[in-house]
């Protein structure tokens, strides 16, 4: 997590500086504290004072600022724990990968030991360069992270390669950075989402999941080093980076994913919420309104839960959910204990800020030894981590 991680934030001059506004708000909104830098070309495109607004700090763009210490490049370098230079335009990586100090802002990454990471924008010509590849490769070898652009219509007018990546994917390459990597070599499987079971070709039943408390946990997991298997029923959510996204629509389609993955896992962690029930017959058509009144016959689905605690490795752990209106504590504990789960986490989605489609949740932790371990209205994302915590002391 970003809460008080120092971040150095480079912008050089281009148009995409007008995106490292809302990522300057990403990374306060997370806690971290953000020393914004800019070059004499970026406050061309933005006035510094947006940027200081938004992160309520002095924004530096000259080594010769009145006022200032003489040595803020060496300041400002000693107290980042990551630099992040987005938008990164061709000039400021042929500096950087040269060893030019012609400014603060290339003077800054020679001078600091922080982690580092560039975020490439500029026209699809000039990316696709020899040059600027060779640049980019040089600064990999030196253990820098380079997010890559993405693809799609710029505002020079040309369509390709070079967009600058969207404020929130370099907020989760900020996490991946300044993670502990304390899960590497671990491999993880997590479901995510609802399921959706076919009335007929139009209509489905499901439930509300949206997949968001699946989706943090993959992107934890794979910000700490893990190695990520994400089966997903349906969502609207971009997938967390680096983590293989495996689609499914229903529970049979659930079961057959995770029968093929999980024995290559050393943690699963089961967050989807799978119908429990389906119809019995799927109409081949689409079922018509001419009939006052219908009914539909439902028959259970696979257990997936179940059939995992029933199957697992004694080296494999295993985590479940339990989405309670009623009884927390004692559902949970039911369930931990009759699908061979080591652990559980039980949340009574009637409550305000713990239901389903929300960013946050309320959780109670059963481990199969030990006691219950309340914990009070957070982020998922920071639930997320807090749950890895406890895989971690399982896992020895």
């Amino acid at each position: 997590m970003l809460k008080n991680k120092e971040i150095l934030l480079g912008i050089s001059g281009g148009i995409a500086v007008y995106k490292a506004c809302e990522l300057v708000r990403l990374l306060t909104k997370a806690g971290a504290k953000v020393q914004v830098v800019m070059t004499e070309n970026a406050t061309c495109f933005i006035n510094p004072l947006s940027f200081e607004t938004l992160s309520q700090r002095k924004v530096h763009s000259s080594l010769f600022e009145k006022g200032t210490n003489p040595l803020i490049h060496i300041e400002l370098a000693d107290k980042a724990e990551l630099l992040v230079v987005a938008p990164a335009t061709a000039n400021i990586i042929g500096k950087m990968a040269n060893g030019i100090a012609d400014d603060l802002l290339s003077t800054l990454y020679l001078a600091t030991k922080a982690k580092t990471l560039v975020c490439p924008a500029m026209n699809v010509n000039m990316f696709s360069h020899p040059a600027l590849k060779q640049n980019l490769e040089t600064l990999r070898k030196r253990g820098v992270r380079v997010l890559e652009p993405e693809t799609g219509e710029l505002a020079c007018g040309w369509e390709g390669k070079g967009r600058l990546p969207e404020p929130d994917l370099i907020l989760e390459a900020c996490e991946y950075a300044l993670a502990p990597k304390d899960m590497v070599g671990k491999k993880f499987m997590i479901t995510a989402g609802p399921t959706r079971e076919a009335l007929d070709p139009v209509r489905f039943i499901s439930n509300r999941s949206s997949g968001k408390m699946g989706y943090a946990l993959a992107r934890a997991a794979r910000a700490r080093g893990g190695e990520v298997i994400l089966i997903s029923g349906p969502s609207a959510l971009r997938p967390p980076m680096e983590v293989k996204l495996v689609k499914v629509e229903s529970a049979e389609d659930m079961k057959k994913a995770v029968d093929r993955y999980y024995k290559d896992a050393d943690v699963i962690i089961k967050a989807a919420a799978v119908s429990d029930f389906r119809p019995a017959v799927k109409a081949g058509t689409k079922i018509k309104k001419e009939r006052a009144e219908m009914s539909i016959e439902l028959e259970k689905t696979p257990d997936i839960v179940r059939e995992l605690g029933s199957k697992k490795s004694k080296n494999q752990i295993l985590v479940g959910f339990a989405a309670e209106t009623e009884d927390l504590v004692r559902n949970a504990a039911k369930k931990l204990k009759e699908k061979n789960l080591d652990m559980i986490v039980a949340n009574d989605v009637s409550k305000k800020g713990a239901g389903f489609d929300v960013d946050t949740n309320i959780a109670t932790i059963l481990p199969r030894k030990g006691r219950a371990e309340y914990l009070p209205q957070m982020s998922k994302l920071e639930l997320s981590y807090k749950i890895l915590d406890k895989i971690k002391n399982l896992l020895g």
